[in-house]
């Protein structure tokens, strides 16, 4: 690849292999997603999203590189972000979107689990663990104990790419109802009514609320929090232009205009 030329070719297609077995019910104990705005999807646009930002990142030089390790534990980790939404075979009831408020640490779990049948050592299983929980809205993320800086970086090219890599989809606008919808089972599952999941009315008012979020929350979490590495998505880098970006605002003016859709990229 681009950035690890006389890396192992089998392991991307090894990892994407698991992930798809996992999210497709190949997986040992476990359904297929039933999550319908936390799906396969859903994790290929941040994954997607997050290796380009890593792309730009090593074209432009920046310091400490990645090493080949901590690339492909930050991808597996992108891979299993959001396993934790993952129904056992026997849990019958609702769908895996009931377990939004606790689908962090259940993702860690579930990729600590999935790792450890594949073989890999306890160090590499805690760094995938931790990149996960940088995907934790309300995760202090300086409290998480990478075991150094590159590990870190990749957990918040992680973090980045998932937030980007959704909001930046031509069907983000559209399919606001059914996060909603997901935010609700959580609530009535949960009975957490302090969660941010809870602070809605009902679908339009995420909708409606949803570029004041983007503004007052996320673009400042993807700014600093998060030390700006979305900008490595600016092609040509430092002063192009962030297609992610553009795309983002350019849904968020869809919602406060109530705009006809984006069109296609």
């Amino acid at each position: 690849m681009a950035i690890y030329p006389s890396g192992d070719p089998g392991f991307v297609p090894q990892a994407f292999g698991w992930t798809v077995e996992c999210f497709t019910g190949h997986h040992l104990g476990y359904q297929a997603i039933d999550a319908r705005y936390h799906d396969l999807e859903h994790t290929l646009q941040g994954t997607l999203c997050m290796v380009r930002l890593l792309l730009g990142r090593h074209r432009a030089g920046v310091q400490p590189a990645l090493a080949e390790r901590t690339f492909r534990l930050g991808l597996l980790a992108i891979l299993f972000h959001d396993t934790g939404y993952l129904k056992k075979r026997d849990d019958l009831a609702g769908s895996g979107a009931k377990y939004t408020v606790t689908h962090v640490a259940r993702s860690a779990d579930f990729a600590g689990q999935l790792l450890s049948e594949k073989g890999f050592h306890q160090k590499d299983i805690q760094a995938v663990q931790n990149m996960i929980r940088c995907t934790g809205l309300n995760t202090k993320l300086d409290a998480i104990p990478f075991d150094n800086e590159e590990e870190r970086i990749a957990g918040y090219a992680l973090a980045t790419g998932d937030l980007l890599g959704q909001m930046a989809a031509e069907d983000y606008v559209e399919k606001l109802p059914i996060l909603y919808g997901e935010f609700a089972e959580a609530v009535t599952y949960s009975g957490d009514r302090t969660h941010f999941v809870a602070s809605f009315l009902n679908s339009q008012d995420l909708v409606q609320k949803t570029p004041i979020f983007w503004e007052a929350s996320i673009r400042p979490k993807l700014e600093n929090e998060l030390r700006g590495l979305w900008r490595f998505l600016t092609e040509p880098y430092p002063d192009g232009s962030n297609g992610y970006v553009a795309r983002v605002e350019a849904n968020m003016e869809r919602i406060k205009n109530h705009s006809q859709p984006v069109g296609a990229r």
